[in-house]
C-alpha cells in the first residue's frame, strides 16, 4: 500500500492510509485476531457474518 505526500501535508497523507486501510479490512482484522476462537465460535461468526450480508443485500435490492 502505498500513500504520497505532497507539499508536507502528512495529517492528509496520515486520513488517506487510514481510509485505505479501512477500505481494506486491515482494522478489522486486527480485532478479530486479537484472541484466540474456538472453532465451533468462529463457525458461528461466519454464520452470522453471512446473514448480516444477505439481510444488507436484500436491504438495498429493493
Amino acid at each position: 500500500m502505498k500513500v504520497i505526500v505532497r507539499d508536507n501535508q502528512i495529517e492528509k497523507a496520515i486520513k488517506d492510509l487510514k481510509r485505505k486501510l479501512v477500505k481494506d479490512g486491515f482494522f478489522s482484522e486486527i480485532k478479530e485476531r486479537r484472541f484466540y476462537d474456538k472453532p465451533s465460535v468462529q463457525k458461528k461468526k461466519k454464520r452470522a457474518k453471512a446473514a448480516k450480508r444477505r439481510r444488507k443485500r436484500m436491504r438495498t435490492k429493493y
